[in-house]
């Protein structure tokens, strides 16, 4: 699958992937590789200038983008990009309406989504009055709304603080559990963390595709797309240990 960009510019050159089964993945590489271009095909924002791309054997070309969010949702990397309603309830509802969801139904998930996410006490608030953390929760949560089978997260961690990002450890934890995610990042920490199977592009090719402990071992491979591994696992790998290891107590 190739995808060129309206200025002639080739940002996909040839991807040939499959994502199956339950387990969460992570996507990363330096800005520019393509990381944001793939995932865009993953539910029709954009489509491939050649080749195909597949949802549980349907191409995607069969459907409008707005129909996929029932299976594929993306949380954009910017919240400002996303919010654009009154309140966060507002904001909650606005997708299950558009799929036709009862009131009912509607308001049982907004108790639930505003819960996980931390939001119960700012329904009625602007998103735009809400903090950056709470605005990345807010998006985060119009998307769990509507209940999609695969969430696609572009840059979770980014601009929040050490606590906020605790508190998106523990949804993707959760969410993780139901073998919901994907992840674009470049926090590396937060990769290893959650992530067992890891994606590495580099100029709009797939460079390493594999579980994290085989990734991160690739040390010569991954200069190549600017990707550093986690300080610990840089320690262990100076110190000349033979496993790839993530935390201080594997170390």
């Amino acid at each position: 699958m190739r995808y060129v960009y309206p200025t002639g510019e080739e940002a996909l050159k040839g991807i040939d992937l499959t994502i199956e089964g339950t387990d969460p993945v992570a996507i990363i590489g330096q800005n520019g590789a393509g990381k944001t271009t793939i995932v865009k095909h993953f539910n029709g924002i954009l489509r491939p200038a050649s080749g195909d791309v597949f949802i549980n054997g349907e191409n995607i070309q069969n459907r409008s983008t707005a129909q996929w969010s029932r299976e594929v949702g993306y949380v954009f990397q910017n919240p400002d990009d996303q919010l654009f309603l009154e309140t966060v309830r507002k904001e909650f509802e606005f997708g299950p309406q558009q799929l036709g969801i009862s009131k009912k139904e509607i308001n049982e998930r907004i108790n639930w989504v505003a819960d996980i996410v931390g939001l119960s006490e700012k329904l009625d608030t602007h998103p735009f009055d809400l903090t950056s953390t709470e605005k990345k929760f807010c998006t985060i949560g119009a998307v769990i709304m509507m209940d999609p089978k695969i969430l696609i997260f572009d840059e979770p961690t980014r601009g929040i603080d050490v606590g906020a990002k605790n508190e998106i450890y523990k949804l993707m934890n959760r969410l993780a559990a139901e073998g919901k995610s994907i992840t674009i990042s470049h926090d590396m920490k937060f990769v290893v963390r959650n992530f067992k199977r890891v994606i590495v592009m580099c100029k709009g090719k797939i460079l390493l595709d594999g579980n994290a402990e085989d990734v991160f071992a690739q040390t010569e491979l991954l200069k190549q797309s600017f990707v550093t591994p986690p300080p610990i696992t840089r320690i262990a790998q100076g110190a000349g240990l033979k496993k790839t290891v993530f935390t201080t107590g594997a170390f």
